[in-house]
């Protein structure tokens, strides 16, 4: 589209309201992906730039978007995120700088080089400074229900059984708690960008602090690691793994599935755009009730509180 956002008032206002881009020729362009907000490319003087418009009630996925934008920054400053242009919280509007780059592909994770750079960029975003929020997987889950429940949304009966074993995950971590570190939280292959070996890591809409255990777990599930890559993970992140480190990552893996299947059940109550949450929560649950069902399940919550 050309600058005129007329039939999009929210980017319309979030256009205004940028003093810089006031005089400026733009041409903004809608992007397709994106599964909470609406997404354009906009070129301005030259230069490319990622605006986000946030969706409607995205504070009740467990999103602050204070954090969100501090996450960014801390994430640019350390080399591995896009340069926070401008930040606009009256109007959910953040802009990044557009990073030249390639999402990562189905497989890519299996070659050491590349998930090597990744665990580099994760490490450097749980090095970087403290967050005014919170992410706790166990919380929001509970949360995603309660709000689908208030919108009229059937939550499945898988949940039940699902809270159960979470309970008992939560309990074993307790046990010996990892220090709570500035966490991404969303760690699915297109939000890493790949260009010539540096990784770059983008949306840190669910940033928190939080317990870097959930981003590893849900780095591994949603980028379906083998057995090898999750080995290797663990390697190159902690250097020497223990098989408490083993546990406490396959017990996050059914954490991030958990929190992705009432991700998608939340939705249905809360999102107006074409996607279907009903169908993704199902998928979530089905491939949750799979690693729930695995026999290593009780070894996993004994050896995790060892760590």
């Amino acid at each position: 589209m050309s600058r005129d956002t007329s039939t999009y008032p929210a980017l319309d206002a979030a256009i205004r309201a940028i003093p810089s881009w006031a005089a400026e020729p733009l041409a903004i362009v809608p992007i397709a992906e994106g599964r909470t907000n609406r997404n354009f490319r906009v070129r301005a003087d030259g230069e490319s730039f990622f605006l986000r418009l946030a969706g409607k009630d995205t504070e009740l996925l467990g999103i602050d978007r204070t954090a969100e934008q501090d996450s960014a920054r801390a994430a640019a400053e350390a080399g591995v995120g896009a340069e926070v242009f401008v930040y606009l919280p009256d109007l959910g509007c953040l802009v990044t700088r557009w990073i030249d780059a390639e999402p990562l592909s189905e497989g890519d994770l299996e070659r050491d080089e590349i998930l090597a750079r990744v665990v580099d960029a994760i490490k450097a975003i749980h090095a970087g400074p403290a967050l005014s929020w919170s992410f706790d997987p166990f919380r929001i889950v509970e949360d995603y229900r309660r709000i689908s429940e208030d919108r009229g949304v059937v939550v499945p009966d898988a949940f039940d059984p699902a809270h159960e074993k979470a309970s008992r995950i939560e309990a074993a971590f307790a046990s010996d708690p990892m220090p709570l570190r500035p966490c991404h939280n969303d760690l699915l292959e297109a939000n890493f960008l790949l260009r010539d070996g540096h990784v770059w890591v983008v949306d840190h809409e669910y940033a928190g602090m939080g317990d870097p255990f959930f981003d590893l777990g849900n780095l591994s599930i949603n980028n379906a690691l083998s057995d090898d890559a999750q080995e290797r993970l663990l390697v190159l992140y902690f250097g020497e793994p223990t098989d408490a480190h083993r546990a406490r990552l396959n017990l996050m893996r059914i954490m991030s599935d958990f929190r992705e299947a009432m991700w998608g059940v939340v939705q249905q109550g809360l999102s107006t755009l074409d996607i279907d949450y009903v169908e993704y929560a199902t998928k979530h649950f089905d491939r949750l009730s799979t690693t729930m069902a695995d026999t290593r399940f009780d070894d996993w919550l004994e050896t995790a509180r060892g760590i």
